[in-house]
């Protein structure tokens, strides 16, 4: 008790808290949705894959893998980022955008957070380690296509959907074309919601010149992720067909179809909060996939 009333420990211990919480918001743990987001295809395709049964050893390392790989990816984004997000009300906040981290010091961060996941992943199979590499670069990549391409939100797409088939080569140590299928589901679905997520800062990425899909698409998003979200629906339906699912599967399916019109109504005015809402609903699209996996898969195949 002495020790932490030593006038050298009292100006220390806030620092260092204060330092902490800026890394911990440069990784986005004060936002978890992300994580969420990321996590439930890999829930789905954990489950699908195993016939219910996951394995341990592959739950484990998909779960912290998805926690690292998140946390790089918002890391290498904002050093991207960090002449941009000054000028961007929802984001002049950040630790890189203030200053309170260095760019040299979120690099490193982001070189530890890869060499952790990639750590995890050495535990796996031949396949998923060759299948990591991929994934990675797309990783990487994401952050510097908003400069060049109105697309950047496919690559994001791309990068999360990537984790369904090193699920499957983890679990059955190949991919079959169900694992290709979700890939594909995956893809529109993180398009759509992060289109939706870029209309909270179109008017921002315009003046400072920043791409994406809410731009490109213009008056016509609403029915651009309207399209995305049925071609979802659409492969999560063949997913059902390919994998012979059940009723329960496709409740969940029919619940997710039923939160993405939801999400149609939020954004119909295209008001920024209204649109950051539809984002985040997205986490109960995600849920009610895959409750409609672990009871048809887990439960009511028992």
């Amino acid at each position: 008790m002495a020790l932490a009333r030593h006038p050298i420990v009292k100006e220390t211990l806030p620092a260092l808290a204060a330092r902490l919480g800026h890394y911990l918001r440069l990784m986005r743990f004060d936002r978890p949705i992300g994580i969420w987001l990321l996590l439930w295809p890999v829930l789905w395709a954990i489950w699908l894959a195993s016939s219910g049964r996951p394995r341990a050893e592959v739950f484990v390392v998909f779960l912290l893998g998805t926690v690292l790989m998140r946390a790089a990816g918002c890391t290498i984004n904002d050093w991207a980022d960090r002449g941009f997000d000054p000028q961007v009300r929802r984001t002049r906040g950040r630790p890189l955008a203030t200053g309170a981290i260095a760019p040299g010091e979120a690099l490193l961060l982001f070189a530890l957070l890869m060499l952790a996941a990639f750590m995890l992943v050495l535990t796996q199979n031949p396949l998923t380690v060759q299948l990591a590499f991929g994934g990675a670069a797309i990783a990487v990549l994401y952050p510097f296509t908003k400069r060049w391409t109105h697309l950047p939100q496919v690559v994001l797409g791309a990068a999360f959907a990537w984790s369904v088939p090193m699920v499957y080569a983890a679990t059955v140590d190949w991919v079959p074309r169900e694992a290709w299928v979700m890939f594909i589901a995956t893809l529109f679905w993180t398009t759509a919601y992060d289109t939706e997520y870029a209309m909270v800062d179109r008017a921002d990425d315009l003046r400072i010149g920043i791409k994406s899909t809410a731009i490109l698409f213009g008056d016509l998003d609403r029915l651009a992720i309207g399209v995305l979200q049925v071609a979802f629906l659409m492969a999560l339906f063949l997913i059902g067909r390919e994998a012979s699912l059940g009723p329960a599967y496709f409740t969940g399916v029919w619940t997710a179809a039923g939160l993405l019109a939801w999400q149609q109504w939020l954004i119909r005015d295209r008001e920024p909060e209204a649109c950051f809402r539809a984002f985040h609903n997205n986490n109960y699209v995600g849920i009610a996939v895959f409750a409609g996996i672990a009871l048809d898969s887990t439960f009511l195949r028992a």
